[in-house]
């Protein structure tokens, strides 16, 4: 009868899926089983977020939106995870966990889907060109048609704008859906690390724990590496492909105003991350934990920092069946000793700079590759995916090995995660040596009479040359000259006549390219790569070398943030430290990165209705600058902020290595003390006892 109720009670609270008659499953092959559908899901959701971060360029072009505004789009995960993130990590360590991430994982695919919604139905992608397709090339009209000033508006635009233009313009707002749909992904995410991390925490032995905390993270790591492949591929498919003939595409991946399939990485992420659901909804809720470990068990570290020892009164287990109202009464207490912590308060604020620095930085690294190395976004996506991320798998997996191997404490872990931070930050000061020439566009960066400076007045592309042409100041339809010099489109570079079609299209006569007036343009921006070339294997080498030692820290810093807290509230300050970091680092970054990287373009494109549309040219020296400079001082802060970390850090372990002697000497000394008693009582009692009866029953009695 007890074994049958201790089955159906197990049942009840989820703690096993043996029906009667059935065998139980091992808990060893379920922890297993929950390591192996955890990894899968740090897959997926990785996946799709650096899919995310692939296709940046992408969606500021497609919607002609600034960097800026692709900054609040990034920064919408991080919103819907702020959402949920505290009540899902707390309340959900009491209910059934597998079960939650199950959810979470649907949540996310339907995110992911509705981002790519917009393709659907928004028209076909309009880029600014001059070019045309036509099959008899006599026909193609001249580059600089004759008009007069009062034609044009004070911006330099066509004053004559056509009402189905504007009305066609009007479904770009459609890009909100795509910040729709990253919420969603955010509020999905939000129960697979917290509930995740505290599940293997919980049901794995102490010194497996490490590793298979590591081993998740590193596989958290491998996903965006399929992610920046697929924004790769994606990258080189134009955007509306299937639905237009791609003879008549005009501009190639690496132009500016190129628009890949970023949709089509969505539908597959998508799916992925469904299939990602699926083994959660079989696992148990709770797992049979071997030999002595239990919910109370504490490692030395651990309990170093319990302030209040009596706090763990107020916590449940996670196979307790509580009610809701019980569990949100004690919800105030555990946040109020969980912010009693110096240590993990001083941990926090750390991690809350160091990820401004690292989201910033990895956010706008493909588009800095594209920008300052004139690469195009498939390269820059491949690059990131097949070298730069494996490096930091690599460091993140051999930091779990280490730590291991080390057995490092809660300072080793500290000492050694603050050690490689330090290391990599003085590595990636070279970056600011490994530096490109702006790219030599008349009337841009260079002025058409005195090729020498930069200029960064728009209405300096107007020139004696091009004067008897009438031309667009904000269209963006590069080409370039026999001289090696780029201009913004073909009529302001004064050519009079063209021939061929599509991507094979020459200019001739351009006054501007050639005092005689009988030079020649092609489409497109001139390569300019020479310098760049040189420099750019040294940019990829040393980027490899600092993210795998950043990395190596990752996992040591981790285990710290588990080990410096008590036992019943990891969920909870997994969870709150989650949602601080997002509040304060992965909702802002994106957002004032991308507004600094604006203040360094220098020619915006036009919507065809009126506004700043995407930049299509950067200051390369400006962007640098700003974008290391930021990365670079945001770390400096950080390491400003260990300093009275580690002091507080090695002072509660002396004060605490005196508590726990003092403590061993007070209950060594009551311990003596009732055993005398004991054996006084025992010694009066056996004389009693033998002048009683004889001593039949002293041996008996003793």
């Amino acid at each position: 009868m007890e074994v049958g109720h201790e089955q159906g009670r197990a049942q009840g609270n989820g703690g096993s899926d043996a029906a009667a008659g059935k065998p139980r499953t091992s808990p060893c092959n379920s922890l297993k089983m929950f390591l192996v559908a955890l990894s899968f899901a740090y897959f997926a959701k990785a996946l799709s977020g650096s899919y995310m971060k692939s296709t940046i360029t992408q969606l500021e072009r497609r919607f002609d939106i600034p960097s800026y505004l692709i900054g609040v789009i990034d920064g919408s995960f991080e919103v819907g995870n702020l959402l949920v993130i505290a009540f899902v990590s707390y309340f959900g360590a009491k209910l059934h966990r597998p079960k939650i991430i199950a959810v979470g994982c649907v949540l996310m695919s339907i995110g992911t889907f509705i981002i790519a919604l917009p393709h659907f139905i928004i028209g076909r992608y309009q880029y600014e060109t001059s070019v045309r397709w036509v099959v008899n090339s006599t026909l193609n009209p001249s580059p600089c048609p004759v008009g007069s000033p009062a034609d044009l508006a004070q911006d330099g635009k066509l004053s004559q704008v056509p009402a189905t233009a504007c009305e066609g313009d009007s479904n770009l707002s459609m890009w909100i859906y795509v910040l729709l749909g990253n919420v969603l992904r955010g509020i999905g995410e939000t129960p697979v690390q917290p509930l995740g991390i505290s599940y293997i925490d919980d049901f794995a032995s102490e010194e497996n724990a490490a590793l298979y905390i590591g081993c998740v993270q590193t596989i958290s790591v491998i996903g965006p590496v399929f992610g920046y492949l697929l924004g790769s591929l994606c990258a080189k498919i134009y955007v509306d492909i299937g639905f237009v003939k791609m003879e008549t595409i005009t501009i190639t991946p690496s132009d500016a105003r190129w628009v890949g399939a970023w949709w089509l990485g969505y539908l597959i992420a998508g799916v992925i991350t469904l299939l990602s659901a699926i083994p959660f909804w079989f696992l148990p809720r709770s797992l049979h934990i071997p030999g002595a470990q239990g919910s109370e068990k504490c490692t030395p570290e651990q309990t170093s920092f319990i302030k209040d020892p009596h706090s763990g009164k107020h916590k449940y287990p996670a196979d307790q069946n509580t009610t809701f109202i019980e569990m949100a009464k004690d919800f105030i207490p555990s946040l109020r000793t969980l912010l009693g912590n110096p240590v993990y308060l001083i941990y926090l604020c750390v991690s809350i700079i160091q990820l401004n620095s690292l989201i910033g930085m990895v956010t706008y690294k493909p588009k800095y590759i594209e920008q300052h190395f004139r690469q195009s976004a498939s390269k820059a996506n491949f690059l990131m995916g097949v070298i730069n991320i494996p490096a930091v798998a690599l460091g993140m997996f051999s930091g779990g090995l280490l730590m291991k191997r080390l057995k490092l404490n809660i300072m080793g872990a500290a000492r050694f995660a603050f050690g490689t931070s330090l290391i990599g930050y003085i590595l990636s000061l070279f970056f600011f040596a490994m530096s490109c020439e702006n790219a030599k566009v008349a009337g841009v960066t260079l002025p058409y009479i005195s090729l020498d400076s930069v200029s960064y007045d728009k209405h300096s592309v107007f020139a004696a040359c091009n004067s008897d042409c009438f031309c667009s100041a904000s269209d963006w339809d590069p080409v370039c000259g026999e001289n090696g010099i780029t201009y913004v489109s073909p009529c302001l570079a004064g050519c009079a006549s063209s021939s061929g079609s599509g991507k094979n299209t020459v200019f001739s006569s351009c006054s501007c390219v050639g005092v005689a007036g009988n030079f020649t343009a092609s489409t497109g921006q001139c390569p300019e790569k020479d310098d760049c070339d040189r420099m750019f294997p040294y940019f990829l080498a040393l980027s490899v070398i600092t993210s795998f030692i950043i990395s190596l820290g990752g996992t040591p810093g981790y285990m710290f943030l588990i080990r410096c807290i008590q036992p019943q509230l990891k969920s909870l300050a997994l969870g709150f430290h989650a949602m601080a970091t997002r509040t304060l680092a992965g909702i802002p970054a994106p957002i004032y990165f991308g507004a600094i990287i604006d203040t360094t373009c220098l020619k915006w494109g036009q919507k065809r209705c009126g506004g700043l549309g995407a930049c299509r040219i950067y200051n390369t020296t400006a962007y640098r600058v700003a974008y290391l400079g930021l990365t670079l001082s945001l770390r400096s802060i950080s390491f400003i902020i260990c300093i009275p970390g580690f002091i507080l850090l090695s002072r509660q372990l002396r004060k605490e290595e005196r508590n726990a002697v003092h403590g061993a000497l007070a209950n060594g000394g009551t311990e003596l003390e009732e055993l005398r008693k004991e054996e006084f009582v025992v010694s009066n009692s056996d004389q009693s006892q033998q002048t009683a009866d004889n001593g039949t029953d002293r041996e008996t009695r003793l």
